[in-house]
């Protein structure tokens, strides 16, 4: 998740009240980020550079204290100091959420971004607005850079989706006009630099720089780059690599233009909302934000940024049932208030109870009711609803049993192993001398490798690649899986089905064949399966049987209720030397979902 590093002072004026380091941990606990780390930036700068520390803790000569605290990946709006300050304010209820609006003015006079057909090729989309009558001091600029960083490397995904411009709206004039044109004919002095450079020798000269190299790829091999122009033709550079100094923004910067330029129409509205939502609160009439027209060559023609509001009705009992506490109305909206979603609640005529949610432009995740239920359940504090056992969670009967067979075979001895599900083709039929009928396995497509061709039929190949792999172990090597195998069905919609067995294999200096014959036996007898005379359908029985994995005469077949469910006997020595192993095995392999 998420790393944003703060000032501490600076936090807790923000705040508006003082809190220990303990005490702030814990708020932030209660409200779902975390106190990651506490540091210095003379501390942040010696790990940089790889310095010896002096010593262990934080000292009163290392600069300002810095709090790195961690946030949820999909909450934007936390991303910097502001939006983290006003969002606890408002948790702690001091503050309430503030209403973003619209600066009401005629459409005539908002600014205009045309936008060219040729940018379809490679960036289609941009949105703007503009941040008036702003007032920076360092650390606020400081943030609103930092802000932008932190986007570019979240939901903008390093610029290949979203890319977001600053400029100084004093150094333009608009209208604005967004285009695509062939690098050689862009001209432009960047951002930190003193002479003008075409864009194609641009791209050739930010190849050695350790931060923009990492971007250039966007656009590099692109026919066109995306250029933005004001009315007078002064440029504004290409994103998403790097702005121009012409518009760059300073301290004395007072009026904001902010184009996103985007692959993503989506993306780019939440990136441009979360900006001038954030730093709305540092313009001279709060929370309010210039629009800007975008015309589209067909005619098409949009206002952004869009800070309507998104009503969600959520069933009350949604929200308490799958929290698991019981609530009232009234607590729920307020619980909702805290987290900056306004709520109000109201009774249907079946004496149900829904509550009507507003979620606010910086609050790109609320998406679903769940959401919204998450946010009660943190506003509610998730130490205090009391722990209960879901019905969801009671275990399933085959597992049951599982557990059960899994207990027994130990206690008998046997240590449990896990094998791969997966197998190659050979293992599956050849190496164990097995007829391959192409109608029982369940083949991989386009395989990675010859060793995962096929699911396994039987777990006799798993266990067997243990024991050549481990030839020198001490013997005896007494070893059982319990898990899943697979066959082509064709009366399942996916066209196979699983079955849960149960294999067990002793390997020594001579065959054991008594000590797996005795494993069954006690299996059978804790299921509640008595030894019955051959034909008798109340229990099991064992017969002879044929299989070419085993000795001739040396195996059985398990019958339980008239079900062939298993067999058992001495492994074929021919078996026995495909998997590499010169000692004598005995092998056991029953499915256990006929005892359901």
């Amino acid at each position: 998740m998420p790393t944003v590093s703060v000032g501490r002072d600076r936090l807790i004026s923000a705040l508006g009240k003082s809190y220990s380091q303990e005490e702030f941990e814990d708020l932030c606990f209660k409200f779902g980020i975390e106190l990651d780390d506490v540091t210095t930036e003379k501390a942040i700068i010696r790990k940089e550079r790889h310095l010896d520390e002096e010593d262990g803790g934080v000292g009163d000569d290392d600069g300002e204290i810095i709090y790195k605290i961690e946030v949820p990946a999909n909450r934007y709006d936390l991303l910097c100091l502001e939006g983290i300050a006003q969002a606890l304010r408002v948790f702690n209820e001091e503050q309430q959420t503030p209403t973003y609006a619209l600066a009401s003015i005629p459409k005539d006079s908002m600014l205009k971004m045309h936008v060219k057909p040729q940018t379809s090729s490679i960036r289609p989309f941009v949105v703007c607005a503009v941040l008036r009558d702003i007032t920076f001091d360092e650390a606020s600029y400081n943030s609103f850079i930092d802000l932008q960083d932190k986007l570019h490397q979240n939901i903008c995904r390093r610029r290949t989706l979203v890319a977001i411009g600053t400029h100084d709206l004093d150094t333009l004039q608009g209208p604005f006009t967004y285009e695509a044109l062939h690098p050689k004919s862009i001209n432009f002095v960047p951002l930190k630099q003193e002479k003008s450079f075409r864009a194609d020798e641009l791209m050739e000269f930010y190849k050695s720089d350790m931060k923009l190299k990492k971007f250039l790829h966007i656009i590099e091999n692109s026919p066109v780059f995306p250029v933005i122009y004001d009315s007078k033709r002064i440029f504004l550079p290409p994103p998403p690599i790097i702005n121009g100094a012409h518009s760059a923004i300073t301290l004395k910067t007072k009026n904001v233009f902010i184009e996103c330029t985007a692959t993503d129409l989506t993306k780019a509205n939440i990136v441009l909302n979360t900006m001038v939502t954030i730093f709305s609160a540092y313009c001279q009439r709060k929370f309010e934000v210039e629009p800007v027209e975008v015309l589209y060559s067909d005619g098409r023609s949009f206002i952004y940024p869009d800070l309507s509001v998104y009503n969600m009705e959520v069933p009350l009992s949604y929200i308490t049932g799958s929290i698991g506490v019981s609530l009232g109305a009234e607590k729920v909206t307020s619980l909702l208030n805290r987290m900056q979603l306004r709520a109000e609640h109201s009774v249907l005529d079946d004496n149900k109870c829904n509550i009507h949610v507003s979620v606010p432009p910086t609050r790109s995740d609320i998406l679903h009711p769940c959401d919204v239920m998450e946010d009660v359940a943190i506003a509610y504090g998730y130490n205090d609803i009391p722990k209960r056992r879901l019905p969801s969670m009671k275990p399933l009967p085959l597992n049951q049993l599982e557990d059960l067979i899994r207990a027994e075979a130990a206690m008998n001895g046997f240590t449990a192993v896990l094998t791969w599900i997966l197998c190659s083709n050979r293992e599956n039929f050849a190496l164990l001398n097995r007829e391959d009928d192409r109608s029982s396995a369940v083949i991989i497509g386009n395989p990675r490798s010859s060793d995962f061709e096929a699911v396994r039929t039987s777990l006799m190949p798993g266990a067997l690649k243990i024991i050549g792999h481990n030839k020198d172990h001490p013997k005896p090597i007494k070893i059982f899986e319990v898990g899943d195998v697979a066959f082509l069905d064709e009366s399942k919609d996916v066209g196979a089905t699983n079955r849960r067995h149960l294999a067990a294999l002793y390997c020594g200096t001579n065959s054991g064949f008594e000590l797996i014959h005795s494993l069954l036996d006690r299996i059978m007898e804790v299921l509640g399966a008595p030894f019955v005379p051959i034909g008798d359908n109340m229990g099991y029985y064992i017969q002879r049987s044929d299989a070419p994995e085993f000795l001739p005469g040396r195996q059985a077949s398990i019958i339980y209720k008239g079900k062939h469910i298993g067999d058992f006997g001495i492994v074929h020595p021919q078996v026995l030397n495909n998997f590499v192993i010169t000692d004598p095995c005995s092998f056991l392999e029953i499915d256990i979902e006929h005892f359901l």
